[in-house]
């Protein structure tokens, strides 16, 4: 037990990005970081102040240190800017594998199994944009998009048993996608406080959806980062959809247009000019001149014809409330799969009443 709790409180602690100096610091050195270490050897366990002490501080509510935590993550791809330290890192993942443990449990509660299916098992490996294109096409054809707009990425993603969840990150982190390694689940991470463009936003899943899905081997990571571009506009933006809105050769494109796509397609104005590119439907000189015009108007970071609303991951919630709805899980035990305490549980459903 106390070898669990060890561990349970290391995660802890790396999930909100401190050093067990930090740690002490915040507890008013209440506890020295020597007792600390000890904490994390398994050696001493805290008396039931300390504990309620630590789950203030650490955020966490008291069974998370009994409950155990067998998340294994395949490899991981950061979608990051420079400048996201490695501590970040750490604590991104422990935030990850904390919150697709408690996914996993309730969908165990439940009696729900994933079924994934990989859209591409039996494609072939990506050489080329023009693969890239075909196995956008395979995706949109085995979920049965057809060539329509997607109106809800991640709930898209959600039905077709791809974890999608939100984890509080600071500004330097975008994104990840990951494999649960013992289920063969993909899972993509966003940042739940970077609250970009929806037009971004839905770029940004389906560009770790790319890197998910798409069988690339043996690729400097700048092209495989091409590709996986190249396969978020034509998931967004299907060619047939494109052609039939602009026509197949164009010598010039109107903003006004584009604006109209946007809205319509969810994407923004300079993916469906590079859409255009790759579609041979305008040239790499207007594309240029198309973007230097961009940058003079200052649309490079907020674009005209602004994308309302916003996506976000429904599934995990939903399922809470089911299983409360059927009575399988008690308002503890939802208020424990939330990570919330009883009151604030209880205060958050009064709300969504």
């Amino acid at each position: 037990m106390n070898q669990l709790f060890a561990e349970r409180l290391k995660s802890a602690r790396l999930m909100n990005g401190l050093s067990l100096q930090d740690l002490s610091d915040k507890m008013g050195n209440k506890v020295s970081r020597q007792s600390l270490h000890k904490y994390e050897k398994g050696e001493v366990r805290p008396d039931s102040e300390m504990m309620g002490l630590l789950c203030d501080i650490l955020a966490v509510r008291p069974d998370f240190f009994i409950r155990e935590n067998a998340i294994e993550l395949g490899s991981i791809n950061f979608r990051k800017l420079a400048k996201c330290s490695e501590k970040d890192q750490v604590s991104i993942v422990e935030k990850t594998k904390e919150t697709l443990s408690r996914y996993l449990e309730l969908e165990e509660i439940l009696g729900l199994d994933d079924n994934f299916k990989h859209p591409l098992n039996n494609f072939k490996a990506i050489s080329s944009f023009e693969d890239v294109e075909l196995a956008a096409k395979e995706v949109r054809k085995q979920w049965g998009l057809g060539d329509e707009p997607i109106s809800n990425i991640i709930e898209l993603l959600e039905d077709n048993h791809i974890k999608v969840i939100e984890i509080d990150a600071n500004d330097d982190f975008d994104g990840l996608q990951t494999w649960i390694k013992s289920k063969n689940i993909p899972v993509i991470v966003l940042n739940s406080s970077n609250f970009k463009p929806r037009d971004r936003r839905r770029f940004t899943i389906l560009h770790e959806l790319g890197h998910l899905l798409l069988p690339i081997n043996n690729t400097e990571e700048k092209l495989e980062e091409k590709y996986c571009h190249a396969f978020a506009g034509a998931m967004l933006l299907p060619a047939n959809s494109l052609k039939r809105e602009l026509g197949s050769k164009r010598n010039k494109l109107s903003i006004q247009e584009l604006g109209i796509l946007k809205q319509q397609f969810g994407i923004s104005i300079q993916a469906i000019v590079m859409r255009a590119l790759n579609c041979g439907i305008i040239s790499d000189y207007y594309t240029k001149y198309y973007f230097k015009y961009i940058s003079e108007m200052g649309w490079k970071v907020e674009e005209p014809y602004k994308l309302e609303g916003r996506e976000y991951p429904k599934r995990f919630s939903q399922l809470i409330f089911r299983g409360l709805s059927e009575e399988i899980i008690s308002m503890s035990k939802a208020a424990s799969l939330m990570n919330l305490k009883l009151a604030e549980f209880r205060a958050k459903t009064l709300a969504v009443g």
